[in-house]
């Protein structure tokens, strides 16, 4: 209790009930430079929705310092005062929101913490705080041993930095739109649908040139409806690099260092 009031803490609770060993923990992060602090309670359920705790130990975890500082509170002797519980009074329909009270009278509002992967999918289906929320995702990531790869399938494009700018054939032809199919060939392809089962198809290759990067010349571009095509003469070349990738998800920049993202 004496962190939650302090704006320059994060305040988080921890609940594992589903386990050998459920627990409950009340976590107060100082800083990422400086650590935590992490209080760890048994725990129980009682009646479908009161949780019952008993702390039980606690550790400053510091980043300067290779092993957890104790904190000075002898549990095992304070009885029944070590001991508490929590109901849960309300519970948003998808679960991200949780207002419990507490044993000594409390009511605690917590908002569950979002993986960075939903964070960004959540921005971009209202339009607000993508590129911040790309950003969060991609230094999550970052530091990942494996590469990601440019995987095949049919990516549709979801977002993008930048409005079109040229005209629509040329936005189609440089991937501002769509969808893109990857071979593992080298083979790739742009799909834009037009009207009444109209399309705009653009192929190409792309090859890599360094780690995450990839050189794109796509030059085969045709108006096609059903099997039949009208070629169109044009030409369009591009670094593409891959920011993130996992089996649904790709974060790119492309034409002219727009980022995109695309699903598959």
């Amino acid at each position: 209790r004496t962190f939650v009031g302090v704006d320059n803490f994060s305040v988080f609770q921890e609940i594992f009930l589903q386990t050998d060993d459920p627990r409950v923990s009340n976590i107060v992060k100082f800083s990422d430079a400086v650590g935590e602090l992490k209080v760890e309670a048994v725990a129980s359920i009682k009646d479908g929705k009161r949780i019952l705790f008993r702390f039980d130990r606690a550790a400053f975890a510091f980043k300067f310092l290779p092993f957890k500082v104790p904190y000075p509170v002898p549990f095992k002797l304070l009885g029944d005062e070590a001991k508490g519980w929590l109901d849960t009074t309300y519970l948003s329909d998808s679960g991200n929101i949780r207002i419990s009270r507490g044993n000594k009278g409390t009511t605690f509002v917590l908002q569950k913490e979002i993986e960075p992967r939903q964070e960004l999918l959540s921005a971009i289906s209202t339009g607000y705080g993508v590129t911040q929320a790309i950003d969060k995702l991609i230094s999550a990531t970052q530091n990942e041993d494996e590469e990601p790869e440019l995987l095949e399938g049919e990516w549709k494009m979801i977002w993008r930095s930048q409005m079109e700018t040229d005209s629509w054939l040329e936005n189609a032809a440089n991937g501002l739109m769509g969808s893109q199919i990857v071979k593992r060939d080298g083979q790739l392809r742009f799909l834009v649908d037009i009207v009444l089962g109209l399309r705009f198809s653009m192929s190409g290759t792309y090859q890599k040139i360094g780690p995450k990067k990839y050189e794109v010349k796509m030059d085969d571009a045709a108006i096609v409806a059903g099997s039949f095509g009208l070629p169109i003469e044009m030409l369009s070349k591009f670094n593409m690099e891959l920011k993130y990738a996992d089996d649904k998800l790709r974060i790119t920049t492309g034409y002219n260092n727009i980022v995109f993202a695309h699903l598959r």
